[in-house]
């Protein structure tokens, strides 16, 4: 199956692109306030020295996509506001996942994160029938999230996503789900 994990994918008020190392400064900003990570696990993301590692993380998966508030203005204004990525799940086979999201608190609430997924999730259900979220069993705005975009709570595994296994919530989000919720959102 050919799946395209670095789009170009815009709507009226964001932009997402493959992230580049030329990011780190535009992104570090989007994570460097402590409340963009207080219910996240790794909570201390916020810090440069633990950030950067991260970034270069994201940046080797080459499957990460920035978030750009169009409303800023042209390439050289425009803020980086957040990422998320693409991945397969690790426990299911010819699958995909969006994950690794995070968003300046800044842009928590509204449509920033809808806006994010509506574009990530319609491009992956042009090939996958079901799309993956995996989310730390603390981090209760990120499920909130994630149900609020239809996505169902399917079960809890120990999964090494980004390292050692650690539990993990595991939401899916099918593609008629995904239609019914943006029927109802039109």
């Amino acid at each position: 199956m050919t799946f395209n994990t670095q789009p170009r994918l815009s709507n009226e008020i964001l932009t997402l692109r493959p992230l580049a190392e030329a990011d780190f400064e535009g992104l570090y900003l989007a994570a460097s306030s402590p409340e963009t990570w207080a219910g996240h696990p790794k909570h201390d993301r916020w810090q440069r020295d633990v950030f950067e590692s991260y970034f270069e993380y994201l940046l080797a998966t080459e499957t990460t996509l920035v978030a750009i508030d169009n409303a800023t203005g042209g390439a050289h204004e425009a803020r980086i506001i957040g990422c998320s990525r693409y991945y397969p799940a690790p426990d299911i086979e010819d699958s995909m996942s969006i994950g690794f999201t995070f968003l300046d608190s800044l842009y928590w609430g509204g449509v920033w994160n809808r806006a994010m997924k509506t574009l990530m999730l319609d491009h992956a259900f042009e090939t996958f029938d079901e799309i993956w979220l995996h989310i730390a069993p603390n981090n209760i705005r990120s499920q909130r999230a994630a149900e609020k975009i239809g996505a169902e709570y399917a079960y809890t595994a120990d999964l090494a996503i980004s390292g050692e296994p650690t539990k993990t919530r595991c939401y899916r989000i099918t593609k008629n789900n995904w239609q019914n919720e943006q029927s109802k959102n039109s």
